[in-house]
């Protein structure tokens, strides 16, 4: 089984193209059918890699799970809608970094909503991805 840094690593490279080739589609389509294009897309290939994967146990999944999967849909897709609006009007070299702080958020949120460890490194890695955001959009 691959390491979680595998996984964040194909995570990290499939995002940035989500980006480039958002891009270019956000200049023929509104952002708002963009996203519903992406999600459409996402959707079939997810079902698609669940039953492939064999992994179908939609039974088992409790109403706190489904509840809180469901959040993370919605707030997906405002902010894939609020992505792909800011891909429309602005350059992808300066929206993309400015989506990544999404780090920094998340980062806060960990500490405050799961309880995780603030570290040294996790403060000093947040000032510099908050230094280079800064220094990327400006």
């Amino acid at each position: 089984m691959m390491s979680w840094l595998v996984y964040a690593v194909l995570s990290a490279f499939f995002a940035a193209l989500v980006g480039i080739v958002g891009k270019i589609g956000v200049s023929e389509v509104d952002p708002v059918t963009a996203t519903a294009i992406r999600a459409v897309i996402m959707a079939f290939l997810s079902v698609l890699f669940a039953y492939g994967l064999g992994k179908t146990g939609l039974s088992k999944v409790d109403r706190n799970a489904l509840l809180f999967i469901s959040l993370a849909g919605l707030f997906g897709a405002l902010s894939w809608m609020a992505y792909f609006k800011a891909l429309s009007i602005g350059e992808a070299s300066r929206v993309i970094p400015v989506d990544r702080a999404s780090v920094l958020v998340a980062l806060v949120l960990a500490v405050l909503i799961l309880g995780e460890s603030l570290t040294i490194q996790k403060v000093v890695g947040g000032i510099l991805v908050f230094i280079g955001v800064l220094i990327i959009s400006l």
